[in-house]
């Protein structure tokens, strides 16, 4: 039997985002596109780039899978039954991974996103998508950051679209770019100071005047500079009691605000809500133990939020008929951790 039953050839559906995004040609090609300020801004951070990247390539690498709940007299049943044919690739254009990856990004970072139906069955269904990036959506009814329901008035670089043509997701945590600002800000601000000192040479020490007749400025300049150049052929040194060499006690990892940054990392990836250690931060007593608790921390702490809000909403009465479920198969991504180690996932321990 065939994985999904034939349906009956789609037609395309109407044709205002394809002039929104410029394209006169295939159904669903998005070109004029831009990437937000605040996205950019958000992904200069390696925690946050390292964070997004973790969570939407798991999200994108999952398969889907449909299903029926059954009343058995006791309890409810799960019964997987054929799926729909845009399981296997919801955007003809694209591979499912750039389709559900991006949508999750946008679901981090913004707190929603959205897909525009390109073509429906001959019941009304919808048989295929395409994503809206959000930095070119507006909802003027709706003007964030914080969503309270689907947008009624929705619009794409300009153009309004019919909101019964677009598939919204509403992520249960609040947007990155939002919740995460002041976190981003001074993860930047240190950013910028590393910077600027990077390029500053340490000076080893200072030589001081203790007695005697002050030095001029040049006399000053003429005694630091014959003392770096005699450093630089002898490794010994000499002064007269006059003269003191005080060594400099500041060192890279302080004027670059390690420690600072450091910190500023792990407050990142507690707004990115993802386990420290899977970004590189070192965290007290939390160790790493193997692939396979990576991957279901991972899925856990940062990627259940957003699988389960794409799985449900792809379930909505306006996607598929009433009654049939759509999943993302976290199943086979935690049976695959689980054969790694042997069907034991060790738990995080204490050193």
């Amino acid at each position: 039997m065939a994985l999904f039953r034939t349906k009956a050839a789609p037609a395309f559906g109407v044709s205002n985002v394809n002039a929104a995004a410029g394209s006169a040609g295939r159904p669903g090609a998005l070109m004029n596109l831009i990437v937000g300020q605040g996205t950019q801004r958000a992904l200069s951070l390696p925690t946050i780039s390292r964070a997004r990247d973790l969570i939407c390539s798991m999200v994108g690498a999952l398969d889907f899978k449909s299903y029926r709940r059954v009343w058995n007299g006791t309890e409810y049943e799960r019964v997987e039954i054929e799926g729909e044919s845009w399981m296997t690739r919801p955007d003809p254009n694209v591979t499912r991974n750039f389709f559900l990856s991006s949508l999750t990004q946008d679901l981090i970072f913004h707190g929603r996103a959205f897909a525009y139906v390109t073509s429906r069955y001959s019941t009304g269904f919808p048989a295929s998508f395409t994503w809206l990036p959000h930095d070119n959506v507006t909802t003027p009814d709706q003007a964030g950051p914080e969503w309270f329901g689907p947008s009624v008035d929705i619009q794409f670089n300009g153009v309004e679209v019919d909101p019964d043509n677009v598939v919204q997701f509403l992520s249960p945590i609040n947007g990155l770019l939002w919740q995460g600002a002041r976190a981003i800000d001074t993860a930047h601000r240190l950013d910028e100071m590393a910077r600027r000192f990077a390029s500053n040479e340490i000076a080893a020490g200072i030589l001081q005047q203790r007695d005697g007749e002050p030095m001029s400025g040049d006399e000053l300049s003429e005694l630091a500079s014959a003392w770096a150049e005699a450093r630089q052929t002898r490794a010994i040194g000499a002064l007269n009691s006059h003269v003191q060499w005080i060594e400099s006690n500041a060192t890279p990892d302080k004027l670059q605000g390690l420690e600072s940054r450091q910190y500023q990392a792990l407050e990142l990836a507690r707004v990115a809500n993802v386990p420290p250690y899977l970004v590189g931060v070192e965290v007290g007593s939390m160790v790493y133990q193997s692939s396979a608790q990576a991957r279901q921390d991972l899925y856990l702490f940062g990627a259940k939020p957003y699988v389960d809000c794409l799985s449900e909403t792809l379930s909505g009465d306006n996607v598929v008929a009433r009654g049939k479920h759509v999943e993302l198969d976290v199943d086979a991504y935690l049976r695959e951790a689980n054969i790694e180690t042997g069907g034991n996932v060790p738990p995080n321990s204490e050193v």
